[in-house]
């Protein structure tokens, strides 16, 4: 027997060594010597099998931030929405319901249409003033001396733009006074007398509705810092800075609290509160050392806030609602979900389960776009990509479903019964197929985070079925906090935790005049012409986005 470089010879080896001596070696010596072998053989196997995934979660995670750098951001996948699953070899194979057998025989092919080539059409509700290009009157006469008949016209359009028209609303009060009796006659009454002053937003100030609404339509829907608009009051010859542009929002902040109020109480009152948050930098005030600094030393104290958004309300009256905390604990959705009752539906970040515990009164549902999500990841910078695609088709018949009965304007009731009905099935071989898959990736691969994910999220995700008013997702919550995300790449911090809150009431104004129907600039110069009136809880109701024009 041989082992190691060893000959082994009946009860006895003898081992030859590299200085030509000889040593021998017992059976049982032999075995030891072998069975020690075999265990560092079995560690250094094991060593390099951890190595290798290490190697391809890194691996993965690189791809994945190239893919996030280069790529398109959409979640889409190449093939037809369709398209039959795709299978690898370890992959559990699904059974269609009998109605989709049927389905699937019969199959239409539509025939192609090319769209007409050429500019596509100015909008025909723009205004349009024409312009008559005419040759002189002197060739409107043919050579035999009969005047020439119009027989047609050729018409062509170009867009014109007019810089916004500014002017200066200068208000004169007159003044009256009586030269007789110079107002002695009724000590009551004024001796000069002029009309009160207009209720303003900004008293004293320069700034109307609409100049507010411009400016702030401008930073919260548009992105456009105050730093650049301060640049384009200064090309049309107007002297506003940008920190009068920041009082200004501080100004119309603390004048509308009963309003917020109102908004806060609507968001609580509906079936359904979609949660999300975002990170936001927060300069809180200069950072200067106990001794004397020079100018140059002193740093801006900048932190890390956190913007939370509600969305909810009843069903014809959606209220986005953004608050800023210094934190992300979860302490301020449970204090914003005090005496609230209904359904949560929020991503999976675990404070928001710190918020609902203890909480019977609250339902807490997950959302199907955030599995998806990590599984489009999988499916763009992992190994098993085809794999990863087959989990985002189970989901995605779960949404074609979704449309497909919420296309039929189902009663109530009726519409629950056919969701949960044709929904089971697809539930069930997704959870089995997940099931499988958990045993047979890596947990620290993306595919691995993805299948941990969906399971552990599975009761929260499933629950939507429930209620009417639930969807699978909470991407309605994630497409109000989006025009946030996207106005921090360009003004990139808030200047004080005042600012920050104040933002927050503005983002909340131009996001619920949104999920209402209305123009957020129209909107917020009725608002800011109408508030300076108000004094009542029954005048501030007046001037929420579902009632302001309704008068």
């Amino acid at each position: 027997m041989q082992y190691c470089g060893m000959q082994v010879e009946g009860l006895d080896t003898t081992v030859i060594n590299d200085t030509n001596e000889t040593k021998t070696y017992s059976e049982q010596q032999v075995q030891e010597i072998k069975l020690h072998y075999e265990r560092q053989l079995r560690e250094l196997q094991q060593n390099a099998l951890a190595y290798e995934n290490k190697y391809l979660a890194v691996k993965e995670k690189y791809d994945l931030l190239l893919y996030r750098r280069f790529a398109r951001s959409a979640e889409q996948l190449p093939h037809d929405d369709k398209q039959q699953l795709l299978f690898t070899p370890e992959a559990e194979p699904v059974v269609l319901p009998e109605e989709e057998k049927e389905a699937a025989e019969k199959i239409t092919v539509k025939t192609y249409s090319r769209s007409k080539p050429g500019r596509k059409p100015i909008d025909p509700k723009i205004r349009r003033v024409e312009r008559i290009l005419d040759i002189p009157e002197a060739e409107k006469k043919c050579a035999c001396g009969a005047d020439l008949t119009r027989i047609g016209e050729e018409t062509s359009e170009k867009l014109e733009i007019i810089e916004p028209q500014i002017y200066v609303d200068k208000i004169i009060r007159p003044k009256y006074a009586c030269r007789s009796c110079e107002g002695t006659a009724d000590e009551d009454t004024p001796a000069v007398r002029i009309a009160p002053v207009e209720p303003a937003m900004i008293p004293r100030g320069i700034a109307s509705p609409s100049v507010l609404s411009w400016v702030f339509t401008h930073k919260f829907e548009d992105h456009l810092p105050y730093y650049r608009q301060e640049k384009q009051f200064e090309r049309i010859g107007v002297d506003i800075s940008r920190q009068d542009m920041a009082n200004w929002q501080q100004y119309v902040f603390i004048k509308l609290v009963p309003l917020f109020a109102l908004l806060k109480t609507t968001v609580t009152s509906g079936p359904v509160i979609q949660m999300d948050e975002t990170s936001v930098q927060v300069m809180s005030g200069i950072k200067n050392n106990k001794a004397a600094v020079q100018p140059e030393d002193a740093k801006p104290d900048i932190h890390t806030g956190w913007m939370w958004l509600a969305r909810g309300g009843p069903v014809n009256k959606k209220v986005v609602w953004y608050e800023y905390h210094e934190s992300r604990a979860g302490k301020h959705a449970k204090e914003f979900l005090k005496g609230y009752s209904g359904y949560l539906q929020t991503d999976g970040f675990n404070g928001y389960d710190y918020a609902v515990n203890g909480r019977p009164e609250i339902i807490h549902v997950g959302c199907f776009a955030h599995a998806r999500r990590k599984f489009f990841e999988a499916s763009k910078a992992s190994k098993v990509n085809k794999s990863a695609e087959e989990g985002i088709k189970y989901i995605r018949k779960l949404y074609d479903l979704e449309d497909a009965l919420r296309g039929k304007n189902l009663e109530e009731n009726d519409f629950l019964k056919q969701r949960a009905e044709s929904a089971q099935p697809i539930l069930e071989q997704f959870k089995s197929w997940l099931l499988k898959r958990a045993e047979e990736v890596q947990p620290t691969s993306l595919m691995g985070t993805a299948v941990k994910y969906a399971l552990n999220q599975w009761e929260k995700m499933t629950a939507y079925l429930s209620s009417y008013h639930l969807t699978p997702d909470n991407n309605a919550c994630e497409n109000a906090i989006r025009p946030f995300v996207v106005g921090r790449k360009n003004w990139l911090l808030c200047g004080s935790p005042q600012g920050a809150k104040s933002s927050c009431g503005i983002y909340s104004l131009i996001e619920t005049a949104k999920q209402n129907g209305l123009v957020p600039a129209l909107y917020l110069r009725a608002l800011f012409q109408k508030a300076p009136s108000a004094s009542s809880t029954e005048d501030w109701e007046k001037l929420l986005p579902w009632n302001i024009f309704s008068d």
